[in-house]
């Protein structure tokens, strides 16, 4: 592994020193520690910068601590950065010293008013959160962006934010009241647009005086500058804007600077907002076009209707989304038109009166039909389809980064802003600049504001092509400065700052100006936006270390084997903060960033890197010789007691991020980019285990498969062996496991012979008729429902007899995911490939193979697929198979009472087979009932994870989230779940028994008997 002893450097020294020195009165944490530098080393732009330290404020008065601790004589070459929800395109929130993260305490809503339609935030709360506490009082947060559900409101402030609807809307400044605000010095500032007059009661000596006195003369003296400079756009230059120093109403606002301010002129601590009555009604309508320009150029036209606003997306976007698992929802919308749509126009429109909006859509449809322009065709679609077609609008920034290959679309030009009349002309020249340079790339954007966004495909671990970063940038910085448009229209300047003052011009002095009065020493944020002097020079875009120079450093070998977490370009999808969407359940349990899949998949990049670096061959060390064999408990004994002894290694600090995982596969269904962290979970901890001892709850896992069935003939014996408090106490505190479950005390074979359940095998199979074979279904079992919670299996097959079929169940086949999930990858292949063996042969007889446990059955497309490739078995999920036998169900409908159920979907499959989830309904449709499906996150268990002693405390905080409050709130419709986990966790926690989905319909049928 990566044992590494170093001296400390003096400015390491004195980092250490200053988080040494802060630790005496404060709340948060202090984290020093290689892991959490190297994931916030990251944001969602080109380059890695790592951080002397990490701290997590706990409060207002922590921000007080450190910038009072800062001021001290012997701290002033320390540099703080803010940093929000780290989704920044620019490097934003990137430092080489103290990283401030105010998301993971600092993100309470103070306050809500909804008569005066205001609300009191701290800057950590992110906008979805706010959007979901204050939709009850009909009320929302209007400032729109992709990143809405982890974007915190502070990053929003920071970057000025705004996004799709921006024309009607406006950008975040256009919605701060009020701000509290820590300043250098350590003095607590709450401010908004005040008269002149007042500020005549501030004490000139203090800070604040200060500042509002270089306000009011650069206002009085560069008025005139300052209106010729500034553009007229929707996109106003951000980053101290002196353009809105004044309100309309006459007001000073020093708002207007700390807006976009980027964290360079103090820490924004909480904000006062101002609310907006939600929509009533919204529509969107969608239209295609055969050439991408044409939807540029027919905007223009669609504006002159006007819509709240237009979003527009090309067809690199448009097929890149097809491939994902959000399409299913909104397919529909985009028919495929042979094949020829090149470009999308999502024109939406709001209003509170439905006849109103009706109204609204039908003229444009009249426009449509009459002068059709380019447009192929259009589809409209009505609120609550609406969301879904934003979802997938909103996905689209990352899933330009889904595209194959070592190039992938990078953000660096991604936000130029121009006129809107100009922008089809702009981006004509745009797109002939990166013809000229033979680059493909992603578009998409808000055309109503005249910004589209663009992504040039580049390999940035080549060295040459970070050299192209520099010619494209200053190509497209001429050419937007031609067209009287501005670099930065929406994401912030960052690492880009170097070209202010070419748009600034003579105004730049006066940012300098404004950035010297709140941090004369350059500690925040150094180097972005402007300096205190000019002698300071601001970060330039190839000055900075890049993601690329680093991910260089990695083997091909190594970078091949893991690529499963190479890709990731740190949009942060994973950061999440709905408590009932499924990704990422330990990040939202822990609030770690190393605990979730962007991190985990930094540390990984970090740890190979360190491996490659040192020559490490891992091909090498995975394979042992029989001396290898004979001594490695050794090795490993005496290398885990020196863990033990505090012996450092960064791999521990890789193996506590990869421990947390529940390997709830979540990220590698919803993550944009596919990152997979159960896959290269697996593989760290099979090689990290060739160094180290594992824990005894491991093996205990590991061969659960195959204990269970043998324990299973003396159940009895068994249970009362775990179920005793001797048992439990042991279990836990030796083997690490925690409230295992007992076995059924039903004699499963007995069951089926009264049933007149055939045990299907090849010779069997080959005597059925045809007849039989086309009503045939097969059972494959899995070790927790068929051992466990045997009577479900029963009712499976009790409902499958009653709707007319002919079930059967093969003899108990290992599945081997609780193998890989603990990194046993050379057992798990093996199994697979025996497993596989059998499955193929019987589906041979071209019956179908189902499976009724979500995560065991998904392992076979999943896991098995990429140890197997196309010999992987073909094994259904069981509504998958059920839905296509519509027909028979709608022919047993008479068999059934009617009832309404609410149905919670595993994590696995919601991520993984959202499709197939969504076909449950039209299953309990065809038999009379109806079922709606239940948003939920993961209920915490995933497996064995719950188990585990370790994760209980974390399990427990994961159902809390979300699965508790639906079972324990009061419910009209009967609840069910189709997870094995779900349904154990839900009775653990709760002590609610819920039903599969199959035994619920089985309590509704009229016959009491088969």
């Amino acid at each position: 592994m990566i044992p590494q002893i170093s001296e400390t450097s003096p400015t390491q020294a004195l980092y250490l020193d200053f988080i040494k020195a802060l630790a005496h009165e404060f709340e948060g944490e202090l984290s020093p520690d290689y892991a959490n530098r190297t994931v916030l080393a990251t944001d969602n732009s080109i380059y890695q910068v790592l951080p002397q330290g990490v701290i997590y404020p706990k409060n207002t008065q922590d921000l007080v601590r450190i910038v009072k601790l800062a001021s001290l004589e012997q701290y002033h070459s320390i540099v703080l950065s803010p940093r929000g929800g780290g989704t920044g395109t620019n490097g934003q929130s990137l430092s080489d010293g103290l990283i401030i993260d105010t998301s993971r305490h600092m993100n309470r809503i103070l306050e809500i008013n909804p008569d005066a339609g205001y609300a009191r935030v701290e800057c950590g709360v992110v906008k979805d959160q706010l959007n979901a506490a204050i939709a009850p009082h009909g009320l929302f947060f209007a400032p729109e962006l992709s990143t809405s559900n982890r974007a915190t409101i502070g990053g929003m402030i920071n970057t000025d934010a705004s996004g799709q609807g921006s024309c009607a809307y406006g950008k975040t400044r256009d919605h701060v009241l009020e701000l509290t605000t820590v300043l250098l010095d350590g003095s607590v500032i709450t401010t908004s647009p005040i008269e002149e007059s007042e500020i005549e009661a501030i004490d000139k000596q203090s800070r604040l005086g200060h500042i509002y006195e270089t306000m009011i003369d650069i206002e009085h003296n560069h008025k005139a500058e300052i209106e010729s400079v500034f553009p007229p756009l929707n996109r106003c230059l951000t980053g101290y804007d002196l353009a809105h120093m004044r309100t309309a109403c006459g007001k000073i606002d020093i708002n207007s600077l700390l807006c976009g301010s980027e964290g360079t002129l103090g820490f924004i601590a909480e904000a006062k907002l101002n609310l907006l009555k939600i929509p009533r009604h919204t529509a969107l309508v969608n239209i295609v076009y055969d050439n991408f320009d044409s939807a540029l150029r027919d905007a223009k036209t669609i504006m002159e209707a006007g819509p709240t606003s237009i979003e527009t997306i090309d067809s690199k976007v448009l097929s890149l989304a097809q491939q994902d698992i959000v399409w299913h929802s909104v397919a529909k919308f985009f028919p495929n038109n042979g094949g020829a749509v090149a470009g999308v126009n999502l024109v939406e429109y709001t209003a509170d009166r439905e006849d109103d909006l009706a109204e609204k859509i039908n003229q444009l449809k009249y426009q449509l039909d009459k002068n059709p322009g380019h447009a192929i065709g259009y589809t409209v679609a009505w609120q609550g389809d609406v969301k879904k077609i934003w979802a997938m609008r909103k996905k689209a920034v990352g899933l330009l980064g889904n595209m194959k290959g070592e190039a992938r679309p990078v953000a660096f030009v991604e936000d130029t802003a121009v006129p809107p009349e100009k922008l089809a002309d702009f981006i004509a020249e745009f797109r002939a600049l990166l013809d000229q340079e033979h680059l493909e790339y992603g578009m998409f954007g808000h055309v109503d504001a005249g910004v589209l966004h663009v992504r040039p495909i580049l390999d940035l671990k080549k060295p040459e092509e970070i050299k192209r970063v520099r010619a494209i940038t200053d190509a497209v910085v001429e050419l937007t400065h031609r067209y009287g448009g501005l670099l930065w229209g929406e994401h912030g300047k960052g690492v880009r700052s170097e070209y202010a003052p070419k748009f600034f011009g003579s105004l730049y002095p006066q940012l300098q100006r404004i950035k010297a009065v709140f941090d004369p020493r350059n500690q925040l944020n150094p180097g972005k936006i402007a300096t205190p002097s000019s002698e300071i020079p601001l970060l330039k875009i190839d000055e900075v270390r890049t993601r690329g120079s680093e991910d260089r450093l990695i083997s091909s070998d190594s970078w091949k084997n893991y690529e499963e977490g190479m890709f990731c370009n740190g949009n942060g999808a994973c950061f999440n903060w709905d408590p009932d969407a499924a990704m990422c359940p330990s990040y939202k349990a822990t609030r770690l960033r190393t605990h979730s899949p962007k991190g985990r998949a930094s540390l990984i990049r970090e740890w190979l890197k360190q491996l490659s670096v040192r020559n490490v061959d891992l091909n090498k060390v995975q394979k042992k010789s029989l001396s290898d064999a004979i001594f490695s408990p050794i090795v490993k004994l005496k290398n885990t007691l020196g863990k033990r002894s505090g012996q450092y290694d960064f791999s521990h600090e890789v193996y506590e991020s990869m421990a947390a995982c529940l390997a709830c596969k979540s990220c590698t269904g919803q993550c944009p980019i596919k990152v997979d962290v159960p896959e290269f979970r697996s593989k760290f901890l099979s090689l990290y285990h060739t160094r180290y001892l594992r824990p005894l709850k491991d093996y205990f896992i590991a061969t659960v498969e195959k204990t269970v069935p043998l324990a299973a003939k003396m159940p009895r014996v068994y249970n009362a062996l775990i179920g005793n408090r001797v048992s439990s106490f042991l279990l836990s505190k030796v083997a690490g496991m925690d409230d295992s479950p007992l076995l059924s005390k039903i004699n499963f074979d007995q069951a089926c012979r009264a049933l007149g359940i055939a045990e299907a095998n090849v010779i069997s199979l080959s005597k059925l008729t045809d007849d039989e074979k086309a009503k045939a279904v097969i059972i494959v079992h899995d070790a927790f429902t068929r051992y466990f919670e045997t009577t479900f299996v029963i009712d499976a097959l009790k409902l499958l007899k009653t709707l007319g079929f002919k079930p059967m169940v093969l003899p108990f086949l290992p599945n081997g995911k609780p193998l890989h999930v603990h990194g046993f990858r050379e057992k798990f292949s093996k199994v697979a490939k025996r497993t596989a063996e059998q499955l193929n042969k019987i589906s041979a007889s071209q019956i179908p193979l189902v499976g009724l446990e979500p995560s065991m059955t998904l392992a076979y497309r999943g896991e098995y697929k990429k140890v197997l490739g196309e010999d992987a078995p073909e094994v259904l999920l069981i509504q998958e198979w059920l839905s296509s036998q519509t027909q028979q169900l709608e022919a047993s409908q008479h068999l059934f009472e009617p009832r309404s159920f609410g149905l919670l979907a595993h994590c696995t499959e919601q991520s993984n087979a959202r499709g197939a989830v969504d076909q449950w309904p039209s299953i309990f449709s065809a038999l009379g009932s109806n079922a709606d499906i239940v948003e939920t996150g993961c209920c915490g268990m995933a497996g064995t994870f719950g188990h585990e002693t370790r994760n209980k405390k974390t399990s427990e905080t994961i159902y809390d989230l979300s699965w508790r409050p639906i079972l324990e709130n009061k419910q009209e419709k009967t609840l069910v779940a189709t997870g094995f986990s779900c349904r154990s966790q839900a009775k653990r926690f709760s002590g609610i028994a819920l039903q599969h989905p199959l035994s619920a319909l089985l309590a509704q049928s009229k016959q009491e008997s088969i």
